[in-house]
Order: C-alpha cells, then structure tokens, then sequence
C-alpha cells in the first residue's frame, strides 16, 4: 500500500499541473499535504515536514541558483559568453558544436556540483544555439548529459564520495572506472540522443539571451573564460589544498569556508562584476539592475524547487525509501544489479538522486560485504541507478523545463528520457566492467 500511495501522489502531483494546469509549485504543497495524510505522517506533523523540505533543499541551493543567475547575466550581456561561443565554433566548427558542449560540461562538471554547472553553462547553450541559428535542446542536452553523469558517478560529488566512505572502496579506483564508464554512457546520452530531439521547440529565458555585439566590443578570449570559469578554478584549487593542507593548519578553515559553493559563486560574482561589467565601463547602476532582472527571471523556478523539496521531505519522513528498499532486499539477483534496481526505484518514487543512493547503501551493504562484489563497481551501479527517470518530484527536472522553457511533454521526451538512457546506459558499462574485469 505505501508504493501505492507514492504513485497515486505523484499521479496527482501530475494531473494537478497537466489537466488542471495549477501553478507547479501549487500543486507541489497540495501533493506534498496529501501524500502527508495518505503515508501516515501525523496531521500535526505534515506542516512542519513540508516546511522543513522547503528550508532544507532552498538552504543548499538559493544562493547558488541566484549567484549563477547573476553570473550568467554579466555573461550574457557582456559578450563574453558570445566570444566563448565564437571560440568553440572556431575550433570545432558548426556541425560538431554539440560535440564542444559534452566536452565543456565533461570538464566543468568534474569539480562543481550539478546545479552549480548547469546555471554557470546554461547562457552559453542559448548563446549558441541563438547566434548560430541552432536548436537549444539539441545544443543542451550533451553538456547536461555530461553534467548529470559526472553528478552521479564521479568522486569528489556528494554520492558517490559518501558510497565510497560506506562500502570501504578506493577513491581512485572508483574514479577511474567511472571515468570509463561516463565516456560512453555520455556519448549514447549526450551527443547520439540529441540528434533525435532537434525539432523539440524551446523558448529559453530571456535574461540569459544577449543581442549580439560587434566583435570590437567584446572582452577578450582570456577574460570571458577565466570570468565564467573562475568557479571552476576555485572549486578544484581549493579541493587540492584541502586534501595538501593539514587539518590542525590555521589556513585549513579559511580552505574550506572558500570551498563552499556559495561562497565560490559570490566570489566569482563579485570578479565578474569588475572584468566583465566595471572593467568594460558598464555603469554599476546597470550592472544592479541586471542582476535584478536576473534573480526576477529565477523567482519561480526557486519556489518550484522548493515545493520539490516539500515533497521529497514528506516521503522521507513517512519511512518510504526504507519499505521500498526492504521489499526488493529479498530479490535473487546479481548484487550489482540489485543495487541498481533498488536505487532506481527509490530515485523514481522519492526524486533525489543523493537520497536514493544514501539509502540504498544502507540496506545493501550486508549483501555486499558477503557477495566478493567489487565495492567500486557497488558505487558506480548504485550511482547509474540513482539517475535514472527523473520526473515531477525531481528539482532537476523542473530547472530544465523553466531554464529552456519547453513544454511537459517535451520535457519528459528530452530530460527525463536522457537521465534514463544515462541510468541503463551506466548500468550495462559497471556489468561489463565486472565481467572483464572478474
């Protein structure tokens, strides 16, 4: 019954936006509310769940989500994501510019968080996709395959680092199979998948979408990269001297307090500010304004995220992950496909791919420890599954749609299809790697 009432919510989560057309965010709280009731949580708890949801996933996300708004504006109005843009294209021409994007969010995504990456690339996808007359999904999909993959298989992201930590795996061993497996699954997912989405309309945002400049006009190659990659130099400078730095060092909080990806994007704000805007005589009136209409143009995706995050807090609070894992716990199959299932099903019914995974490990690491399963494939296999079909309850899935503003159809067709040729995809390279490999 608890696997039925998480379906018949999400049913509802979905009828509510598809037929009724409410507010997404509305029908987030009325969902979050009835799942509440239906799941057993008491009535003088189901409140204070759905707030507490809200608080928790907006805590991690709103300075990230409205920094990189910002960001991405100073980006998109100073040029500079047209003059990177104009770089890729010069070195891997038109017909392979989706070819760049895999490769940029490969790179890029390695050291930044997955929402960190995805609003920092986003105003360089629509430049691409509005300068050179190309579909924005087609464009996008790629750099965000690239992205989700890195997120879910590749240490040092949260998931994966923790199921190293759990099954006693090799931090590098892990990362080299994943390395293996993300380069294939990203190709099938990214670059191949892609070519069928082309006739998928997309209406991105306007704030991300600068009228083109003359070439005298823009900052130069140099600073455009260094200015919408600085993030990315910080999150990999500050990880080395963390792992170089000793603990007891007078240095090491000051490390990890720069570490954090809020105040990695606040301080690359704030660089942005002066070479991309002060630094190319944009007046600092301007630039406040811009920064205005940036976080305006974020508002609503900030609440839908948050309403995700009400019902994600309502489904872990009423114990689901725990029934769902304990119902497959008893399957006699391969344990690598086993974790994958598990973590899958979580992924689907709960939407977060950190909880699903977390979740995961804690049931099947028994199993594991008896199996002679190699505890580095165990990460790579549970990682796969915690990609796979995000939907309605997923943050991930709702950042898409508004960002590209395409329908929930097409939504579904692209994003959530992606994540789910990513999950099989993973999953197929961790048991191939386990048969050559053992």
């Amino acid at each position: 019954m608890t696997i039925l009432y998480v379906l018949l919510s999400i049913l509802l989560l979905v009828l509510l936006i598809v037929w009724a057309k409410i507010n997404p965010f509305l029908a987030f709280l009325i969902t979050s509310i009835t799942a509440g009731f239906l799941l057993g949580i008491p009535v003088d708890q189901i409140a204070g769940s759905v707030q507490s949801g809200m608080g928790k996933l907006l805590g991690d996300l709103i300075i990230i989500i409205t920094m990189g708004a910002m960001l991405g504006k100073v980006v998109a109005e100073s040029g500079a994501a047209q003059r990177i843009a104009s770089f890729l294209m010069r070195i891997f021409g038109k017909k392979y510019i989706h070819w760049a994007m895999m490769v940029t969010g490969l790179v890029v995504g390695i050291p930044l968080f997955y929402t960190v990456g995805f609003v920092l690339l986003v105003p360089l996808v629509f430049t691409v996709a509005y300068q050179f007359k190309l579909p924005a999904i087609f464009v996008g999909i790629p750099l965000l395959a690239a992205l989700s993959v890195t997120h879910g298989f590749l240490p040092p992201h949260p998931s994966p680092a923790a199921l190293v930590a759990q099954f006693d795996a090799n931090m590098g061993l892990t990362l080299l199979y994943g390395i293996i497996i993300a380069i294939p699954t990203i190709l099938v997912a990214g670059p191949w998948f892609a070519q069928f989405l082309k006739k998928i309309p997309s209406h991105p945002l306007e704030t991300f979408r600068a009228s083109p400049k003359p070439e005298e006009e823009l900052p130069s190659v140099l600073n455009s990269f260094f200015s919408a990659l600085l993030p990315v130099a910080l999150l990999i400078g500050t990880t080395i001297l963390a792992l170089k730095v000793p603990e007891n060092s007078f240095w090491y909080p000051y490390i990890i307090f720069v570490a954090d990806p809020g105040m990695v994007m606040l301080i690359s704000l704030i660089v942005a500010t002066f070479t991309l805007g002060l630094g190319m005589k944009v007046e600092m009136k301007e630039l406040m304004e811009q920064y205005v209409r940036a976080v305006k143009d974020v508002s609503m995706i900030i609440l839908i995220i948050a309403g995700a995050g009400a019902l994600k807090q309502v489904l872990l609070d009423s114990g689901v992950s725990q029934v769902i894992a304990d119902s497959l716990e008893t399957w006699d199959v391969h344990p690598l496909l086993l974790a994958w299932i598990i973590t899958a099903v979580i992924r689907v019914c709960v939407g977060s791919a950190t909880v699903a995974g977390l979740t995961t490990a804690g049931i099947i690491a028994p199993l594991i420890h008896d199996s002679g399963v190699d505890p580095n494939l165990v990460v790579l296999s549970i990682g796969a599954g915690s990609l796979m079909f995000s939907h309605f309850n997923d943050a991930g899935f709702w950042m898409y749609k508004e960002f590209f503003n395409v329908s929930i159809k097409d939504t579904i067709k692209s994003w959530s299809l992606m994540e789910t040729i990513v999950a099989v995809v993973g999953l197929i390279g961790v048991m191939t790697l386990d048969w050559l490999l053992f």
